[in-house]
């Protein structure tokens, strides 16, 4: 090879840039980014930039020097519009075109949008550096914050906003927050951490219309409450950005459909990060996994996948979330689990177990970092469930 393109200025792109140069690889090295800015890290955004504002130089995964003394040539500020896997070439929003001899897709993922927000000009997102840097300011000249989503985003937002004296509610359609990821037993008790910092929060309650009424911006519940909001920050869900590929023979389904080790169905072209889809041998399950630490390793993994190493990519996914005083952490899979026990409850701690077939899938620890290395040690080893739900391999 003689010119490898990463496409995509994420973080899963940034440890495949890497990995590549550490592996010895000499020749070309591109980096396509839709964004003008250099690739940063995501997770301050909706706490410190939200309560401090946004500090570049902070968030930047790597100084400008790093990308120079790695010969990468940068090309920000430009979306891949399309790709042409027989000519290997990609092509920018722009109408120029970068030919690859081998290519990483880390394009990550982008927020899912809602038809009643359709014209309504104060709705926010929070998906990147700039959506942070709207959000910040309208945070500031706000009363009332109201959040649509009480996924992992929409409620670390809502702590931020809570923390700086807003009043804040959050709706979500789902019986409890975080309901998707954790179920009832988890989502219940962050409710009850929120309500306590004056955060109001209405699960299983849909939004019937938007609309924008002088300054403010009204919120109407099926319920028929309306909630009048200075500011609105939407977010329920993120989808793969994909849409780039239609055409290109790439295999695509809630994400790129890869091999165990990350190849794609084209030749020379791997995927990683959030857009990436794989079958996870640890869990004998197709998975796509939208954290920190699966971008870090799969970027590394493809662009050793690229270069001739064959080995299947095979994790445990970690995770968190900080809201207040709960520190949050999780391993494995405990969305699709067959059983659920709490082993440890409290006003400051929460230890929940998940299983899947007989065996232990996933785990959950607030507040509990020497539970959470156990746990972790036992989902990675397929424990049964039972031996850890019923013969207190963790204690409190």
């Amino acid at each position: 090879m003689k010119r490898i393109v990463v496409v995509g200025g994420s973080l899963a792109g940034v440890n495949a840039l890497e990995e590549i140069r550490e592996r010895g690889f000499s020749g070309d090295l591109v980096l396509v980014g839709a964004e003008p800015h250099l690739p940063y890290t995501r997770p301050p955004l909706s706490k410190e930039s939200l309560a401090d504002g946004i500090d570049h130089e902070q968030l930047a995964l790597r100084p400008p020097g790093w990308y120079t003394e790695r010969g990468v040539t940068l090309r920000l500020g430009h979306a891949a519009s399309g790709l042409d896997p027989r000519g290997r070439v990609v092509v920018l929003d722009d109408g120029t075109t970068i030919a690859y001899d081998g290519l990483v897709i880390a394009t990550g993922s982008s927020s899912r949008r809602s038809a009643l927000t359709a014209g309504i000009t104060r709705a926010r997102e929070l998906r990147g550096v700039d959506d942070a840097e709207r959000l910040f300011r309208a945070l500031r000249n706000s009363g009332h914050l109201v959040v649509i989503g009480a996924g992992f985003i929409g409620l670390e937002a809502a702590a931020t906003a809570r923390g700086l004296g807003l009043d804040v509610t959050v709706v979500d359609i789902a019986a409890s927050p975080m309901h998707r990821a954790f179920g009832p037993e988890v989502g219940d008790w962050f409710r009850r951490r929120h309500e306590e910092h004056g955060v109001r929060i209405l699960c299983a309650t849909g939004v019937a219309q938007i609309e924008e009424q002088g300054p403010r911006t009204l919120v109407r519940l099926a319920d028929g409450e309306t909630l009048a909001a200075d500011a609105l920050l939407v977010a329920v869900g993120a989808a793969p950005a994909t849409s780039w590929l239609d055409g290109s023979e790439v295999s695509v389904g809630d994400g790129i459909l890869c091999e165990p080790d990350l190849a794609t169905s084209v030749p020379d072209v791997v995927a990683a990060g959030d857009v990436a889809r794989w079958h996870n041998r640890t869990f004998d399950e197709s998975m796509r996994v939208e954290h920190w630490t699966n971008a870090v390793e799969q970027g590394r993994h493809a662009a050793a996948t690229l270069l001739g190493e064959r080995r299947p990519f095979e994790s445990v996914p970690f995770f968190w979330t900080d809201q207040f005083d709960a520190k949050l952490r999780c391993v494995g899979r405990p969305g699709a689990a067959d059983d659920v026990e709490i082993l440890t409850e409290n006003d400051t701690t929460l230890v929940a177990v998940y299983g899947r077939r007989g065996l232990l899938s996933g785990a959950v620890c607030v507040n509990a970092p020497r539970q959470l290395a156990t746990l972790r040690q036992a989902v990675a080893a397929r424990t049964p469930f039972a031996e850890v739900a019923g013969a207190g391999l963790v204690s409190s």
